[in-house]
């Protein structure tokens, strides 16, 4: 035999896709050529599998050998050829004599003394596998966990080719890799933090509930010290738990990202980021040569939090504007487009002023009426329309650091949001949408009803904060979702007295 079929995978996006890798090996000058759209990675596997089999006692065949990455019209990138290509030319030279069936994959980086090495993405292209009837995959030990969460596909994860060899020659077998998804579930998804820790601030954690409970963005004011990260980073404990399908695309995209922990093959926990304000937009939103999806797809299904929200570029702040609003991040390029989820609960928090100290009682500002305006300014109009929440977070009083009193847990505030949720979800059945934050035009029309007496409420204090038309669509988002809180089919009075007091960027009170 001179020709060999082996089934593989590669990415798009998020998404896999099967490859075949074709080999032929026939007389004439010495070659080793890798065709079908290679990158560079994909080219420099030749090295790899040469060295490899040598270290491995296999022989490379000293002969014209001719590798085919069919569909030969989508770009390959990435090691995770090695594998299939090296398998390919055991068994082309018939060092492999048994048949390898159909319906099996190989997947895997090889290391120069013939181990097998961890690659990113694996995920999405075991569940690509699975759709197209691959029975049995192939890999590194070190991704056989994460592969194994896909049921309907064998996995077997090993240490080296000697070891893949061997297993399909039927010299000596490979334990089948299985997880416990429950389990998983059990063991991986409590939370370290809980809002229990959070002394006093009832006003912010009220806002924090009523963000949550609509899936709201929401921006945090206050000086340093106030708790503003501290409260963040407690989010995702009221968020409701993540379902399978959830915790399947988000692991999807850390494993692309190569952020997925080695310890947890599951993602079981929503998703909390927050880069550094010196990150790209690139960062942010994704991109690159090679495109990568960015922090707010890492953070799909979770939060994504940017501290000191004025200190961030203001063209990586722009380019969240449509994200934010459509849920996904398209990515387009000459040889392909990328889309990559993005449904995320902005958190952003920022100083009232370049000092910190505006309007705190304790501190004195050192900043004049123009260095405040100019700091405000550092962010958009349109993206602070997209943010449906502005709450001032007060600084920490002794007496409440000191206190002895029993704070509410995350528990006890997961539930009223779970019971808020179920109540849009029913709302919406027919809508396609899911919570209050996603309501358009018409359908605000139809779900957020006003009496006069609350229209006329609500026309006075649209002309004195000045509102543009989409702060005045985000006031009655929230205060439906007041409503929902309180359990009240209507919107009242009090429920957009309170959506109208969270937007705090709108008043007067910033045009110092």
């Amino acid at each position: 035999m001179s020709l060999a079929k082996i089934n593989s995978m590669a990415l798009n996006g998020i998404d896999g896709y099967i490859v075949t890798v074709e080999l032929d090996i026939s007389n004439g000058l010495p070659s080793f050529d890798i065709v079908g759209l290679p990158d560079p990675s994909v080219k420099e596997s030749k090295e790899r599998v040469k060295a490899a089999l040598k270290n491995s006692n296999y022989i490379c065949p000293v002969k014209r050998i001719t590798v085919n990455l069919a569909p030969a019209d989508k770009k390959k990138e990435g090691p995770s050829f090695d594998l299939p290509i090296t398998v390919a030319i055991l068994q082309a030279s018939e060092q492999i004599k048994e048949p390898i069936p159909d319906d099996c994959a190989f997947l895997g980086e090889v290391s120069l003394d013939g181990k097998l090495r961890h690659i990113n993405g694996v995920l999405p292209m075991i569940i690509c596998a699975k759709e197209n009837g691959i029975k049995k995959v192939f890999l590194p030990l070190d991704n056989a966990k994460e592969a194994s969460v896909v049921d309907g596909v064998e996995i077997y994860g090993a240490e080296s080719l000697v070891q893949i060899v061997k297993h399909l020659s039927g010299e000596e077998s490979i334990e089948q890799t299985t997880t416990d998804i429950d389990e998983l579930f059990r063991q991986f998804s409590e939370y370290k933090v809980d809002f229990a820790d959070v002394k006093g601030q009832q006003s912010v954690k009220r806002a924090i509930e009523v963000a949550v409970a609509g899936n709201h963005n929401i921006l945090m004011i206050g000086s340093p010290g106030s708790g503003k990260s501290m409260i963040a980073q407690r989010i995702p404990t009221i968020l409701p738990s993540l379902t399978f399908e959830e915790a399947l695309e988000t692991t999807k995209i850390h494993s692309i990202s190569g952020v997925l922990d080695s310890k947890v093959p599951l993602v079981t926990t929503r998703p909390f980021r927050s880069p550094h304000h010196t990150i790209s937009a690139i960062g942010l939103i994704g991109g690159g040569t090679n495109p990568r999806p960015g922090e707010i797809s890492i953070a799909h299904n979770g939060v994504l939090f940017l501290d000191e929200l004025p200190e961030f570029q203001r063209n990586a702040l722009e380019v969240l504007r449509q994200p934010l609003e459509d849920g996904e991040v398209s990515i387009s390029r000459i040889s392909a487009s990328y889309t990559y989820p993005s449904n995320v609960l902005l958190a952003a928090s920022m100083n009232p002023c370049k000092c910190g100290y505006y309007g705190d009682p304790n501190h004195e500002c050192t900043c004049s009426p123009i260095q405040i305006q100019k700091y405000m300014g550092k962010i958009s109009g349109p993206l602070l329309d997209r943010i449906d929440i502005h709450i001032e977070v007060p600084s920490v009083t002794y007496s409440d650091i000191s206190s002895t009193k029993t704070e509410e847990s995350s528990t006890e505030i997961k539930k009223r949001v779970e019971k808020a949720r179920m109540v849009q979800l029913e709302r919406y059945k027919d809508e396609g949408i899911y919570t209050n934050s996603q309501l358009s035009s018409s359908q605000l029309r139809k779900y957020c009803k006003l009496t006069p007496e609350i229209n006329e409420i609500l026309r006075s204090a649209f002309d004195s904060l000045g509102l543009s038309a989409r702060a005045h669509d985000r006031i009655l988002k929230v205060a439906r979702t007041i409503a929902d809180l309180e359990g009240e089919a209507e919107i009242s009075i009090s429920h957009i007295g309170e959506a109208i007091q969270y937007r705090s960027l709108d008043r007067k009170y910033w045009g110092v």
